[in-house]
């Protein structure tokens, strides 16, 4: 069956059902048996807890206040309107002493089920946007927390929450998703303020957390996630909106995640190669995914995302208990659009649109946009210098002989913007600079069966603001996302197929900022590696193994974290942590 000779299906056969965001469905030619839910379990067998590595968030000792906001049980909620819940803030908790407030989504499941998308709104602004968990017969239990400070104009505000998590329910798929979520906010010992004296001019507030947050996204009342769907390459999004008129810096922070026919985009294969090889029901389009943000029609940035493997993806059994990267929390992307304000303080409605190159269905996507308003003026005013948005320069290579050959995909992009914004405290010019690199190396064999990828996104930006000769914030981020995946597929006969695969994924962040309050320098290294095969009979699995090891190295000055796991089918088999900066041993895995 040709469906079983793409790449991207091993593991998984034919479901006949509507389709739906699982985080993990091709849902036109992709069946993914929920793995080893077919034991009957132990009457006190526990849960297993699943889990995403990540550095612990900084807290105060003070004492927390706690909100629980929402408590529901996401059953049969695909195609039904988001839940919501009416939002506040804890009185007790004075917010202009707040240090951290941190979201804690905490979930439990039983049964079968596959992995589900969902987000979390509040006031239409994405906070979080996560992969479900996939259960166990006996059951299984997760959380996931995440540092929301810098949503603290909205959260000190009555708003309206909104969850969305589309989930099916019938005589196979049995899992309810049992969620709490609550806010914890952490009183400050002083106060915080948005700007700092520095002679006789209040220094420019990139640290703070924005006074006003806009939503890029669907308008409730609907019945999915706020997000917008990109189907295809020439699917455009956008949102109206218009911004005050006294605001002096703007970042927008997008929300991404692909799905079905793109949920692998990094693994597609040439459309040539699908059409020598007759491979119909194969995603193509090829490797090469941008999303493109546009302001009044003019591109301003681009994001080549991190490829988040979903809790069911490659192989379930490679994320029980510990997760794939990024899966329990997707990660965000800012672009700087401070530059660009002289084009959008006159009061009008504006435009943001989002596009997908090469885009198959689906994308979701919405987007933050953050501002900074001057509390001592009704108005600012700005010029836009110069902005340059410079085309794709693209380089493929492919050699093909039949179903075996090779295909090498290189391309670069850079967006640069500069301009100034004049305030009550002073004209401050600004500058953005986006430079982007991709490559992707891919290795085809036997129709499909056997797929080597080895794939390299780096991603080099730079902000910074300076007021008349003093720099006031400079900031520089050096990310490399790298993703290796070794795969193949064979019959043993029988009407059993094996399907076997080797993985590493994962990503370096070297960030450095200036802010006038001092220099301050941080690196990050996440790597996992994993190695698994299942062997399916019958539209199920008859056997299956999956091991994963990742290390994880934070250095931030003296704030230093480590932590080196590996486990093995449910089993952790060694968990090494550290705090001090040398603890920081070489783990042994490496990328290929």
């Amino acid at each position: 069956m040709d469906s079983f000779h793409s790449p991207l299906l091993f593991f998984f056969l034919l479901l006949h059902q509507p389709p739906f965001y699982s985080a993990n469905l091709h849902k036109i030619n992709h069946l993914r048996p929920n793995i080893l839910t077919q034991e009957t379990p132990f009457e006190h067998t526990p849960p297993t807890h699943y889990f995403e590595v990540t550095k612990p968030i900084k807290l105060p000792k003070t004492k927390p206040c706690s909100h629980l906001i929402l408590q529901h049980d996401f059953g049969y909620t695909y195609g039904k309107v988001p839940v919501l819940a009416n939002y506040t803030p804890p009185s007790r908790c004075p917010s202009h002493k707040v240090s951290n407030i941190v979201l804690e989504w905490k979930a439990t499941c039983k049964g079968r089920q596959f992995d589900r998308i969902f987000g979390v709104w509040l006031g239409g602004v994405e906070l979080l946007r996560s992969c479900t968990a996939e259960p166990t017969a006996a059951g299984i239990v997760w959380s996931v927390v995440k540092d929301v400070t810098k949503y603290y104009s909205l959260l000190v505000k009555n708003q309206t929450l909104a969850v969305y998590l589309g989930n099916l329910l019938d005589n196979t798929y049995t899992g309810v998703y049992h969620v709490n979520i609550t806010f914890h906010f952490y009183p400050a010992k002083h106060k915080f303020n948005h700007f700092v004296q520095n002679g006789n001019a209040l220094v420019y507030g990139y640290r703070s957390w924005a006074d006003l947050i806009l939503p890029i996204s669907r308008n409730l009342p609907l019945n999915d996630g706020l997000w917008f769907e990109i189907e295809n390459s020439t699917d455009l999004a956008l949102k109206e909106f218009k911004i005050p008129k006294n605001v002096y810096r703007a970042v927008l922070e997008v929300y991404v995640s692909f799905h079905e026919n793109d949920e692998s985009w990094y693994s597609n294969p040439p459309n040539e190669y699908i059409a020598a090889n007759n491979l119909t029901d194969t995603p193509g389009n090829g490797p090469f995914r941008e999303v493109l943000v546009s302001l009044d029609g003019e591109v301003v940035g681009a994001i080549w995302p991190f490829t988040v493997i979903f809790t069911g993806g490659v192989n379930p059994l490679l994320w029980r208990p510990i997760t794939s990267i990024g899966s329990f929390n997707l990660p965000s992307y800012d672009i700087e659009i401070t530059p660009l304000l002289g084009e959008i303080l006159d009061g009008k409605v504006h435009t943001i649109s989002f596009s997908v190159t090469n885009a198959l269905n689906v994308w979701l996507i919405d987007a933050n946009l953050h501002l900074w308003l001057d509390g001592q003026s009704t108005e600012t005013e700005g010029r836009l210098y110069k902005h340059i948005s410079s085309p794709l320069v693209v380089s493929l290579v492919s050699n093909f002989n039949g179903s075996n050959g090779t295909v090498s995909t290189s391309l670069s992009r850079s967006v640069f913007s500069t301009g100034w914004v004049k305030s009550s405290f002073g004209n401050i010019t600004s500058q953005s600079v986006q430079n982007l690199y991709y490559n992707n190396s891919m290795v085809l064999g036997s129709r499909g069966d056997m797929q080597i990828v080895n794939q390299t996104i780096q991603s080099n930006d730079s902000v910074c603001a300076k007021m008349q000769s003093l720099y006031v914030y400079s900031s520089t981020s050096n990310k490399t996302f790298y993703l290796y995946l070794n795969s193949n597929h064979s019959s043993l006969g029988n009407g059993t197929s094996l399907y076997v695969a080797n993985l590493s994924l994962g990503f370096t962040d070297k960030r450095s900022m200036d802010s006038g309050f001092g220099f301050l320098k941080s690196s990050l290294e996440n790597l996992q590696d994993g190695q698994g095969y299942i062997a399916v009979k019958n539209s199920l699995v008859a056997s299956g193994s999956g091991s994963t090891q990742q290390a994880y190295r934070y250095n931030g000055g003296k704030d230093c974290y480590f932590r080196n796991i590996s486990s093995s089918n449910y089993t952790i088999l060694y968990d090494e942590v550290g705090h001090k900066c040398w603890e920081q041993a070489h783990s042994g895995l490496s990328y290929r």
